[in-house]
């Protein structure tokens, strides 16, 4: 991370901490719902399968910068669809560098080729081993990996969400984020139990020893870009939502957090761990705001 970059997530935690400030300062794009797969556990694929236009996406990119949010996240749907005339995925991440945007990541099923060089995380769905994975997405594991192994840059994470299917698979995860060329580190979140995938929920007990794998996982040396610290408030789900600091715009609809948030009680059983850090961090928890310093500056 660059020193201005890193100054100015410092003030803006310290000004939002003390001042009890909501301001935002991470925004997704979802560029568009339209995906290639039909996973177990998703709610949001191909509602429309619209392709939004570049102009709409840009306009919204813009807005997002002006209300002060530096990090943003391209989502969707599968983002290595989007396409508009000759413009592809890959045009969006330069020209949200090029209007300011200080992280820019995206968030990607990895079965397009990784040619996205200019991003600064590409967070890449992996669902436990081979089988699981399978099992979950269909069989798309080995062009994954294959896709892995010829990227053209060192910027992709894991990012997996454990579910009743693949919650014992947490290690086979970790090994493989820890083993293979081109991947950076590797970050977990609990099932978001929307209506139709409640059945995928876990337990709080499973949880916890969910948690304790990945605990145990850190100690030997796995790359995490999750905070330990976080984790007795997700277990319990005792962390603070809406996460104010977080948008997300679909189509012209600005949603605080997540889309998740118009479904009703869903918030209470958030698993996202990127909320619980945030919320965390910007009510001023040290152990969260230390972990994190050393957490992003290693691995962005």
């Amino acid at each position: 991370m660059k020193v201005s970059s890193f100054l100015y997530f410092a003030g803006f935690a310290t000004k939002t901490i003390l001042f009890r400030r909501k301001s935002p300062i991470l925004g997704t794009v979802i560029i568009t719902d339209k995906c290639n797969l039909h996973c177990k556990h998703c709610s949001v694929n191909n509602i429309t399968a619209i392709i939004h236009p570049y102009e709409q996406i840009h306009k919204e990119m813009q807005q997002l910068y002006d209300m002060g949010i530096r990090i943003l996240f391209f989502c969707g749907g599968e983002t290595f669809l989007w396409k508009d005339g000759n413009r592809t995925l890959r045009d969006l991440v330069i020209e949200a560098k090029r209007m300011g945007f200080l992280i820019v990541n995206v968030v990607t099923n990895g079965t397009f080729p990784l040619d996205l060089p200019e991003a600064d995380l590409i967070l890449l769905s992996l669902d436990g081993d081979k089988e699981r994975h399978n099992d979950i997405r269909g069989d798309t594991y080995d062009t994954i990996m294959k896709n892995i192994q010829n990227a053209t840059k060192d910027n992709i994470c894991f990012y997996m969400a454990i579910n009743k299917i693949n919650k014992d698979y947490i290690r086979e995860v970790c090994h493989t984020a820890r083993d293979t060329k081109n991947v950076r580190a590797v970050s977990f979140n609990f099932h978001t139990p929307y209506p139709d995938t409640k059945e995928l929920a876990l337990s709080l007990e499973e949880k916890a020893a969910a948690c304790k794998i990945i605990t145990r996982m850190m100690k030997e040396k796995v790359p995490f870009f999750n905070l330990k610290s976080a984790f007795p408030y997700l277990i319990q789900n005792k962390f603070p939502v809406p996460c104010h600091q977080c948008v997300v715009i679909e189509n012209g609809k600005l949603s605080v957090c997540g889309r998740c948030i118009d479904v009703p009680g869903l918030c209470e059983q958030c698993g996202y761990f990127f909320v619980a850090e945030y919320t965390l961090l910007f009510r001023g928890n040290l152990k969260v705001i230390f972990e994190m310093l050393r957490t992003y500056l290693k691995y962005i």
